[in-house]
């Protein structure tokens, strides 16, 4: 690519080590601001950054695939770059690949030319790790202005009747609150199952799991996550992945800011619940006081490894939307803040910053706020926030979704009861609920699990809206309910749910219900484990080995 760098560049230290540096010499020193053209020759594709699936590990199950995941640092195993999110660059590449299959990039504009051969450009500067490349049986679909979907032919019917018209009204909104969308095109491609994430915010192509192709458009909120990082993250970048909160903390205020606009207060505050509920079984796993639980994190080479992604988990997001709404109750007027945001993006677009840059930021806008101190309110200190590790010092009031949860909180605790009163769990109707109301009532259950004997076998039976979901949200949870209850009638559905995706948030703690449970339920793990290995991101796969004792690498 045509590296344009940035002026400043912050050593990402802690990655150093991960792959080795690639050292030139140059015949005279040059001058500052001078331009220089390298070449580089290289051979790219071993490396953990590039996935090559098998047919089997595809939807079509006919043809192989290749895709790249570049965050946090692997995209220097595809191509010789500055793999630090605090340098950006513009890029162009020409792809050729084998008749009968379709390349598409991370790029504001692509052709496909003769001989199969695809030139692809990227205008605005990136960091290295949201250029992104896929090479598969794919076909695209149209679903608004700028819009299409991606996805392989079995796939493609059911993703545009998902996503027909819904994303144009999100962007609209997003452009609204935090400014004009700069990256052109807005286009979703489909993953194969074996897809290790949720989403990943390639600009102009977010690349998302097919498990949101629910039917039901009910899981679009990872969709206006996707589309919040086109302004946090991918406009303003942290500088390193130590503060890895500035792009998910402020992406989860986006997406909730996007949500209550177009779904309303009480449906989104029922969406953070559930991000907290996450955030607090994170932290009881690991201990509130674990240093990966604060804001900025100190990634050291001997202390986790080497490779930032497994210092990955719900803090710089659900912890990070705590402190920007923070920021947002010390300013006490939403509309005020929306532009305080708009501005942020503004001053910032195109850069990487630090926390520091943020919050500076932040105190030269309101002067009122600055004079008053509220950087070091007792405990609400900013740098409390950034460096002791723990339960956010402030929780935003999610009280408005209390009319949505209340009536899911009975339910469960009327499930829950050693003698059912079926005359009162009848009374509920739960057709109408929406996803994360059932989602909410499964959490309920799950927590007061195991529950006295029947009572599961009986709900099953009762809500097939449930137990026989399609929905990857309600799945997850149905299947932890079955291994917490030890329900070995229903073990099917856990064998089934792992061979249909290898997301890494449903497939890892899946692995360690089954392995905290019964005899039976370690075997389902080896069983299923050894099925489905070669279908699973590697990632994935050592993640799950070592869940199992089977001496996985980190």
């Amino acid at each position: 690519g045509d590296a344009a760098g940035q002026e400043r560049l912050v050593e990402s230290r802690p990655f150093t080590s991960y792959g080795s540096a690639l050292h030139i010499a140059l015949p005279q020193a040059p001058r500052a601001g001078q331009l220089i053209t390298l070449l580089i020759d290289y051979e790219a594709g071993e490396g953990p950054g590039v996935c090559w699936l098998s047919p089997e590990q595809t939807a079509g199950k006919q043809k192989p695939y290749m895709y790249t995941q570049g965050q946090a640092v692997l995209n220097r195993s595809f191509f010789p770059c500055f793999d630090t999110p605090s340098v950006k660059f513009t890029y162009s590449a020409t792809v050729k690949v084998p008749e009968g299959f379709t390349a598409v990039m991370s790029a504001t504009s692509w052709e496909k030319q003769k001989d199969n051969t695809f030139v692809f450009k990227m205008s605005q500067p990136i960091p290295s790790y949201l250029i992104a490349l896929v090479v598969g049986d794919i076909v695209s679909a149209d679903v608004g202005p700028r819009s299409c979907v991606w996805a392989e032919p079995c796939l493609i019917e059911a993703a545009k009747k998902e996503y027909d018209g819904v994303i144009e009204e999100f962007l609209v909104v997003g452009e609204k609150l935090f400014g004009p969308y700069v990256w052109g095109r807005y286009d979703i491609l489909f993953m194969p199952p074996s897809f290790p994430f949720g989403g990943m915010e390639n600009p102009c192509l977010t690349f998302v799991t097919p498990c949101l192709l629910a039917g039901d458009r009910s899981l679009a909120d990872v969709i206006i996550h996707e589309i919040s990082h086109s302004w946090f993250g991918n406009l303003v970048t942290n500088a390193t992945w130590g503060e890895f909160w500035l792009n998910e903390g402020f992406t989860m205020y986006a997406q909730r800011r996007i949500s209550t606009e177009v779904y309303g207060l009480p449906y989104t505050c029922l969406e953070a619940a559930t991000g907290r509920a996450l955030l607090r079984q994170h932290m009881d796993t690991t201990g509130e006081d674990h240093p990966l639980n604060k804001l900025r994190v100190v990634i050291e080479p001997g202390l986790w490894g080497v490779n930032p992604d497994d210092t990955y988990n719900e803090t710089p997001y659900e912890k990070g939307y705590c402190f920007v709404s923070y920021l947002a109750h010390l300013v006490g007027n939403q509309s005020k803040f929306d532009a305080f945001l708009q501005a942020y993006v503004n001053q910032f677009k195109f850069q990487s910053i630090t926390a520091d840059d943020t919050l500076e930021f932040f105190l030269e806008y309101f002067p009122e706020l600055k004079a008053k101190g509220v950087d070091s309110i007792p405990g609400f200190e900013f740098d409390r926030w950034l460096n002791t590790p723990g339960w956010p010092p402030y929780l935003p009031d999610l009280s408005p979704g209390q009319q949505l949860m209340k009536p899911a909180e009975e339910l469960a605790e009327l499930w829950a009861a050693d003698s059912l009163n079926m005359e009162a769990i009848e009374a509920v109707d739960i057709m109408g609920w929406r996803t994360y109301q059932l989602v909410h009532f499964l959490d309920q259950v799950l927590q007061k699990s195991p529950l006295p004997e029947g009572n599961v076998k009986r709900l099953s039976k009762m809500y097939p809206k449930i137990s026989k979901a399609q929905n990857a949200e309600l799945r997850l949870r149905w299947c932890q309910i079955v291994l917490k209850n030890n329900l070995e009638a229903e073990y099917s559905k856990v064998k089934d749910f792992l061979h249909s995706q290898g997301k890494q948030k449903y497939t890892l703690p899946l692995y360690r219900a089954m392995w905290g449970s019964s005899e039976a339920a370690r075997a389902l793990a080896m069983e299923t484990f050894s099925a489905t290995a070669p279908q699973l991101h590697v990632n994935v796969q050592n993640y799950v080995k070592k869940i199992l004792g089977l001496g996985g690498t980190e």
